[in-house]
């Protein structure tokens, strides 16, 4: 790996607005109506997301006025930048402050409010531009209805999307130097059509350049909707997932990716393609992961639990919770900066991926404490200054030492 040149992260996939809508209650009489009866029919479901088209046909109500109806004609408490890709990008480059990296998102907005609103937020961030397209169509953006009791009151959300501009991203929109990075992600493709069909050529063309590929995933409704009973594809065949140093999912789509239906024959069907390492979330459970790749070397099928410290500060305050939107993405973006920190101070040696897995933890624990996935910081370091303790706790928790 390099040493003196900066460590390069460019990242593609999903990137909008979302507006947060919350103190909700799914099991209120309002939302009864509009719950999925079946898989991929277009209801509304807990922790899933839905295409706004689609909602449409299943309700058969304009959706504009279905939110109104589910909240009470309420203005949205937040409104952020969200998406797995830009998210976890963001928050990787601010975990990186003060080290010799750069991290740059790629992908397209529209010429509308919504765009503007991208490219003024993003000022108040150190995520660079490799190149942010402004397509034909409105910038996409997903509405969040937050229900925070769900789930015992470890909350739950439901995402309806417009991919709007998302559409007009495509594969030839991705430049050398995205693909020269040392590290490529792609973030919540599914949202993104054109990239996540052509997700085979693009991975296979980031490791020919050498570059660590990493892909987070995102409940894919499209293909759902397609083929209910079908597992889903990544890419144009099952050769995609040799190009993937690590695939990170949550438990609902690795079954999916996998079409198994436990953690175990998930694990197994991944590890049958020659995926280098696999991590599966699952919300506030123990995570699932294991890796067999020069990067991070052999370790068989290990859990890890979610951080005690931001549970009992959950408990003990409930009213300083944000809610769990992006908390899979800050994840994500946590174990990529921890795989460029490791690199960065010691380019030679493997990447300690339970290291990493700490950090994607210690990240998605603290997006609980504020409102939305983007955190903007007043100062650089300001993120990583006040994760720090969570970090080390569950270090401390889990009974692994600091080695950086």
């Amino acid at each position: 790996m390099v040493t003196q040149k900066s460590f390069r992260i460019s990242g593609t996939g999903c990137a909008l607005v979302d507006y947060l809508y919350k103190p909700l209650n799914f099991n209120d009489a309002v939302f009864s109506r509009y719950l999925s009866k079946n898989a991929g029919d277009g209801g509304l479901a807990p922790g899933k997301l839905v295409f706004k088209e689609e909602f449409e046909q299943f309700s058969g109500d304009s959706y504009m006025q279905v939110r109104d109806t589910l909240t009470n004609k309420k203005q949205p408490v937040a409104v952020n930048i969200g998406g797995p890709s830009i998210v976890s990008l963001i928050h990787a480059a601010q975990l990186l402050h003060g080290l010799n990296a750069d991290v740059s998102f790629y992908g397209c907005m529209g010429s509308d409010d919504g765009g503007a609103f991208i490219r003024n937020q993003l000022t108040k961030t150190p995520l660079k531009i490799g190149k942010y397209k402004t397509g034909a169509q409105y910038t996409p953006f997903t509405d969040v209805l937050c229900d925070p009791d769900f789930d015992h009151g470890n909350g739950e959300r439901i995402f309806i999307n417009n991919v709007g501009a998302a559409w007009d991203f495509m594969p030839s929109d991705l430049d050398n130097s995205f693909f020269e990075s040392d590290l490529v992600a792609f973030g919540g493709t599914a949202l993104v059509p054109n990239i996540h069909s052509g997700l085979t050529d693009l991975l296979r063309k980031a490791k020919a350049q050498k570059a660590i590929t990493v892909v987070n995933t995102v409940y894919d409704f499209l293909n759902e909707k397609q083929n209910p009973l079908k597992s889903w594809p990544l890419g144009n065949s099952m050769e995609t997932y040799q190009y993937i140093d690590l695939l990170i999912a949550d438990m609902e789509e690795s079954l999916r990716l996998s079409g198994t239906s436990s953690v175990e024959a998930a694990m197994n069907f991944f590890k049958s393609t020659g995926v280098g390492a696999v991590i599966v979330t699952h919300g506030s459970n123990p995570l699932h992961f294991f890796a067999d790749n020069v990067l991070f070397g052999k370790i068989p099928g290990s859990t890890l639990p979610v951080s005690e410290k931001v549970k009992l500060q959950i408990r003990q305050n409930p009213d300083k919770v944000g809610d769990t939107t992006g908390c899979g993405d800050n994840f994500a973006g946590g174990v990529m900066a921890s795989i460029a920190m490791q690199l960065i101070k010691k380019p030679e040696q493997q990447v300690d991926l339970v290291q990493a897995v700490a950090l994607g933890i210690a990240s998605g624990g603290f997006t609980c404490f504020y409102n939305g996935g983007t955190f903007y910081e007043e100062s650089p370091g300001q993120k990583a200054q006040q994760m720090e303790s969570y970090y080390l706790g569950y270090l401390t928790q889990i009974g692994k030492e600091h080695v950086l």
